[in-house]
């Protein structure tokens, strides 16, 4: 029973799902409440603060763990790394207060969908159901399951005979209550967030509070300037912060808010058409669909088509032609129907319909799928509400160096407790030291200045048309060190050149026909497949669609027009399209061809179909087109030449872009019965029609580019779409593929009945065809890779089919494959996106740079993301850039390598200068002294502030390095500096310490400042000082002017000024320390301040510094310690520790090697004398069938949670969150 109960108390919320969360159940127990508010008040609001921070200790404290059935309260934990916790109150939704009766008999379900979890969630007799929210969305407690599940859409295992048959004549009047009130509204509403409550937030942030504990200490003790600007500053933080919160809100608001008062037409059973607000829309409901139209959910249509713009989905204008879903008999889930992509069913929310085309028997009608946040829109406005947390090395490094120095800083409390405690000084005054010297070691600047390197970054990027959506990534581009691009629009230009046809006859190719000759192409059915196999709409008088598809359509020289009365001469639907010969095409016996029906083109399927009627003809035809292997094998063998293969390779290995088309002529002659064909039936016994070979061209920017990533060694990977041939040729072409180098292309097989999966390699042998355009023609030969060039030089190059295979049964090979894989072709969408997952298992740090229409998983998978868009921000990656070409990725990592260098610089200074006080204050207060109030405002403010706001401005270095700089704050190198500076300091300044009292003219002033003040004027170096010269010591007399605090204040400031020249290192990361001007104006006129300061014998400046006037000689001989400490410390940075050859030298000398696992799998790959395999067969050992579900092709959220587990490279988080 315990065992039991145990599992009951702890559940999974979104299992296997991207945002899967643990909830426990926990009841509420009224004595432990009071007690917690008792010690609230007793502790004077700190055990509040302490449980805000800390939700999990407030519910442990006033609750008892339970049942989640019985449970109150919740307290839900991220299931990544960082186990987050969150706690919600269950509510409980009462369906007894609608106002029409509602059976109470548990056997009579509640609504007509028999999947729906609204049935099993509603207690019987008391109609009562709990719920939680959680991020937006509801989750109710399903009874039957004994689990929360989500509401607020339709269940996955409807079939499509389901949807058509359950919610196809709309649901009744009191379902439709009945859903609203456990689904609640469909509206996506971002409240603009008050700005009390924001800044409520940002004051108790840990840090804040910690500061503030700090300056009331400082105030109190008279440290008024010092704190004063403190304050302003941190006023100023909170200030921007709040302001820019609050803009967010706002946008994010506007942004939203018109999607909840769109006005819609639904049909409701028994009752009509029925106009309502969209917020009262519910899953189930039929949508009607009038014509241009913003969706207010997401739908899947059931009758009719439609063509929408996705842009705000994908970042690609493009028009979509939607289809609607079949009526199909099967069980199965209708997601699941059929091989193809039941995404060109659905309809999302926020994207625009611009063209229905009525079924013909009624209006064009959609069933309302997922509602509110559930829906794709709110998903993508959730996704910035609750960004997914980073953690990125420097982050959690930096986080641990907090703590260090928060350790440092409470072993100065003790140290500084004894001392005061041993010169029995009073109570009350030995705690504020204490605390004082507690607080020395944590700069109040640290957060603000590891954040402006990338303020500075981002506007530089601006500047070079890149737009970054999420600036904690700015870091991490600094450590990209593998590149992956698309093919088409991204290293090809994104139009395409008609170069021509190549048509078939009696099962043989015939004359090519060239579109450079200038002459029309002839009637034919290639002409016609050309002519009417596309997804173009026209639209205010212009053809809009795939610019493939406008292209090829061009070289008809037909034009397109909607069916009219005058025009149209078919018994169809107003809606259809009309292709006509135009004044140029030739002669053609068709008058017009109709379009009937389309099944469009999906990465997934490789092909799209039309049925279409040309004019005077009764007969039906099916027209398609897609990638050659594919639309092969729908077509009778006997119609595709025997030399396809060859003939196929011949043009793809030149570069071109292949298109093949087929046709059939359907014995049908009603349209009703064209209508109800299946994409299956359809789609089979065609004839091979030919090809259509277009030419795509590299853009100029391609080679250069990818020069200077191969240059940096950056490592750059094609996964394109497109033909394998194709892909292989663009990349000798592009030098993606060095010349010389070899490329072995794995092809993998699915296993038979009675054969195990099998991989083949094969070497590729290039030769040249067409030397006057230098391209490579790729010949599949029986060489092998000489020994010479075994381990190094070589290249796989694969298609997605195959890497399916791999990765279902040789999986144990897909690492190996991965390290010199350098081409992925005929790549699904999903794919691309587990392809760089793997690629970041083997502990690579991923850029990805695609068009972001179909390469949107991948963006957001990458560690970096780029889209080429025009729009200034795409929500399909971190980043976007304006310019279309692949010229961003070089500037985007050098921009990351300058800001992950500065942070370091920055980080290193703040932690030096923390140390550099702390031990100047600790050699003080073992006489029970400290620096005046104006000697730490020097170096607080006009030195140490100004340095964190101009240091990271540097611009990055124009070239790229063959290195990438440390990506660890935890490296030896960077704790080798901060130790061996911190040596040098506290050296320097201890023999200082000691020297100054050895000298002749030195007395204890600390124990006589009476005497000292009344007689200073013999250890003056200049007459003219008053003896009533004092200083302005508020906290114990003589506890501040001293020949000891006068000889440490210049070296400490000197030491800060030299270590911020030191860790400002320039090339090979950024440019050189001059070129940043106002960082170099601020050092020098620091240190000429200070040198003045040192060497002046104004009354007024020792009496504000609070100094005591020394002979110039020991003045000279402390400039002189500082000059020498400064060389000393420059030699060992420079010279030693940012030495990268001597580091590798040392590596090498005592075996130490890179633990990444590429690097692993590098060095026994080229230990392996069998590796890499060429021209032999692979089997694997399991033998068994299987397939690979791509689920990451079908929604982010359903792939499996080990598959997003990477190793703690791919959540973003600022490190004071971590707090």
């Amino acid at each position: 029973m315990e065992g039991n109960g145990k599992q009951d108390h702890r559940a999974l919320l979104n299992q296997g799902e991207e945002n899967e969360l643990e909830v426990f159940g926990y009841h509420t127990q009224p004595l432990r409440r009071a007690l917690c508010l008792v010690a609230s008040v007793l502790t004077g609001g700190i055990l509040p603060l302490v449980f805000y921070w800390r939700p999990e200790w407030r519910v442990r404290a006033s609750c008892i763990p339970c049942s989640l059935q019985e449970a109150d309260t919740v307290l839900l934990r991220t299931t990544d790394e960082f186990q987050r916790y969150m706690r919600k109150q269950v509510l409980c939704l009462d369906l007894s207060t609608l106002q029409f009766p509602i059976s109470k008999k548990p056997e009579e379900p509640l609504v007509a969908d028999r999947h729906s979890v609204i049935n099993q969630a509603v207690m019987k007799p008391e109609l009562k159901l709990r719920c939680i929210q959680v991020q937006k969305i509801r989750y109710v407690w399903d009874y039957l399951e004994k689990r929360f599940q989500k509401v607020g859409l339709l269940e996955d295992s409807n079939s499509c005979h389901d949807i058509h048959h359950t919610f196809g004549s709309g649901l009744n009047g009191d379902e439709q209550e009945i859903r609203r009130l456990v689904c609640g509204p469909n509206a996506i509403e971002v409240e603009i967030q008050p700005i009390w409550k924001l800044l409520v937030k940002q004051v108790l942030n840990p840090f804040y509070v910690f500061q503030a504990f700090t300056l009331t200490l400082w105030l109190s003790q008279g440290y008024i300037e010092y704190s004063v600007a403190i304050i302003i500053l941190t006023i100023i933080s909170i200030v921007l912060s709040v302001y820019d919160l609050r803009q967010q809100s706002v946008k994010l608001h506007n942004l939203v808010e018109d999607h909840n008062k769109v006005q819609v037409t639904i049909m409701v059973k028994d009752k009509g058409l029925q106009e309502l607000e969209s917020r009262l829309l519910v899953p189930g409901d039929i949508l009607i669909l009038p014509g241009k139209f913003s969706l207010p959910c997401d739908a899947v249509l059931i009758d009719g088509s439609c063509v929408v713009n996705e842009g705000m989905l994908t970042g690609e204008s493009i028009p979509v032609t939607k289809t609607p879903l079949p009526q199909v008999e099967k069980n199965m889930p209708w997601k699941a129907h059929g091989a193809e992509d039941y995404r060109k069913h659905v309809l999302f929310c926020g994207t625009e319909v611009i063209q229905v085309k009525p079924p013909g028997h009624g209006p064009v009608r959609a069933v309302v799928l997922q509602t509110g946040y559930n829906t794709a829109k709110g998903d993508l406005v959730r996704s910035i509400l609750y960004p997914r947390p980073l953690n990125f090395k420097l982050y959690s490094d930096a986080f641990k160096f907090m703590v260090f120095l928060a350790c440092l800083g409470i072993v100065g409390f003790f140290y500084a407790l004894g001392v005061y405690m041993y010169h029995e000084v009073p109570p009350r005054n030995t705690a504020t030291m204490s605390l004082i010297l507690l607080t020395v070691t944590v700069p109040p600047v640290l957060p603000a200045a590891l954040t402006i390197g990338i303020v500075y970054a981002q506007k530089r990027l601006k500047k070079k048309k890149i737009f970054c959506i999420s600036p904690q990534r700015i870091n991490m581009c600094g450590q990209i060190n593998l590149v992956c691009f698309d093919k088409t629009g991204t290293l090809t230009e994104d139009g395409l050149d008609l170069w021509g046809t190549v048509p078939t006859a009696d099962n043989c190719f015939q004359k090519v026909h060239s579109f450079a000759s200038g002459k029309a192409l002839p009637w034919g059915p290639l002409c016609a497949a050309m002519a009417s196999c596309h997804s173009l709409i026209l639209l205010d008088g212009t053809i809009q669609g795939d610019p493939l598809d406008l292209k090829m359509f061009e070289g008809t020289a037909w034009k397109m027009e909607d069916c009219n009365a005058d025009s149209c001469k078919f018994s169809v639907a107003d809606s259809n399209t009309i292709i006509k010969p135009g004044p140029k095409a030739s002669q053609s016996p068709v008058e017009a061809i109709v379009i009937l029906r389309q099944f469009p083109f999906s990465s997934s399927l490789q092909r799209m179909s039309v049925i279409a009627q040309l004019a005077g003809n009764h007969h039906f035809h099916v027209y398609m087109k897609g990638a050659p292997e594919m639309v092969a094998r729908f077509c009778r063998s006997e119609t595709v030449p025997k030399t396809f293969p060859e003939e196929l390779r011949n043009y793809t290995v030149q570069g071109f872009r292949v298109i093949a088309l087929a046709h059939k002529a359907l014995k049908m002659r009603k349209l009703s019965e064209v209508e109800r064909l299946s994409r299956e039936k359809v789609e089979s016994e065609l004839t091979f029609l030919g090809l259509l070979i277009m030419e795509n061209r590299l853009k100029k920017e391609t080679k250069p580019v990818l020069k200077e990533l191969s240059e940096a060694r950056i490592r750059t990977v094609m996964i394109t779409g497109d033909n394998l041939q194709t892909a292989i040729t663009v990349a000798k072409n592009s030098e993606m593929i060095p010349p010389g180098g070899q490329v072995i292309m794995v092809e993998a097989s699915e296993p038979g009945e009675h054969i195990p999966a099998s991989v083949t390699w094969q070497l590729a042998e290039s030769h040249k065809i067409r030397p006057e355009k230098k391209d490579a023609y790729i010949n599949i030969g029986n060489s092998s890779i000489p020994d010479g060039e075994r381990g190094s030089g070589y290249h796989f190059a694969m298609s997605g089919k195959s890497y399916q295979v791999i990765f279902q049964h040789f999986n144990s090979l897909l690492p190996k494959i991965l390290v010199n894989g350098t081409i992925f072709a005929r790549m699904s969408p999903g794919q691309k996106s587990s392809l760089i997952e793997e690629f970041q298992k083997l502990n690579y740090y991923v850029g990805m740079c695609g068009d972001g229409a179909n390469d949107c998983g991948a963006l957001k998978m990458a560690h970096a993301g780029i889209s080429l868009s025009e729009q200034e921000a795409s929500v399909a990656s971190p980043f976007t850039s304006k310019i279309a070409n692949i010229e961003c990725v070089p500037h985007l990592i050098r921009e990351g390598r300058a800001a992950l260098v500065s942070s370091f610089g920055v980080f290193k200074y703040l932690t030096m200068y923390g140390i550099i006080q702390f031990i100047g204050t600790s050699l003080l207060y073992w006489q029970l002294q400290l620096f005046g109030n104006y000697q730490y405002l020097m170096q607080d403010v006009a030195i140490t502030l100004m340095v964190c706001l101009t240091m990271s401005s540097t611009h990055a270095y124009p070239k790229l390095a063959p290195y990438r700089p440390a990506g660890q704050l935890l490296s030896p190198p960077l704790l080798l500096s901060i130790f061996l500076n911190s040596c040098f300091t506290c050296i320097v300044q201890v023999c200082a310490f000691l020297y100054v009292k050895q000298q002749p003219w030195y007395c204890e002033v600390y124990k006589y400042s009476e005497c000292f003040l009344a007689n200073q004027s013999n250890f003056s170096t200049n007459a003219s000082l008053e003896r009533n010269w004092t200083g302005n010591a508020t906290l114990i007399p003589g506890s501040i002017l001293s020949f000891e605090s006068t000889t440490l204040w210049p070296i400490t400031t000197i030491n800060c000024i030299t270590v911020a020249f030191i860790f400002s290192k320039g090339k090979p990361f950024r440019k050189s320390i001059y070129t940043n001007y106002k960082f170099s104006f601020l050092l020098i006129s620091a240190l000429g301040l200070t040198i003045f300061i040192m060497f002046s014998d104004f009354e007024d400046i020792y009496r504000g510094m609070e100094f005591i006037p020394t002979i110039t000689s020991w003045r000279v001989s402390i400039l002189m310690a500082a000059l020498v400490q400064f060389c000393v410390a420059f030699f060992v940075e420079d010279a030693i520790l940012q030495n990268r050859e001597l580091w590798l030298l040392i590596k090498k000398e005592f075996g130490f090697y890179s633990k990444s696992q590429y690097r692993c799998w590098q060095r026994k790959l080229a230990e392996d004398s069998t590796w890499p395999p060429v021209n032999r067969t692979d089997y694997s050992r399991d033998g068994k069938n299987g397939c690979y579900i791509n689920k990451g092709y079908e929604s982010p959220e359903q792939i499996p949670k080990e598959k997003l587990k990477l190793g703690g490279q791919n959540k973003e988080q600022h490190f004071w969150t971590r707090l």
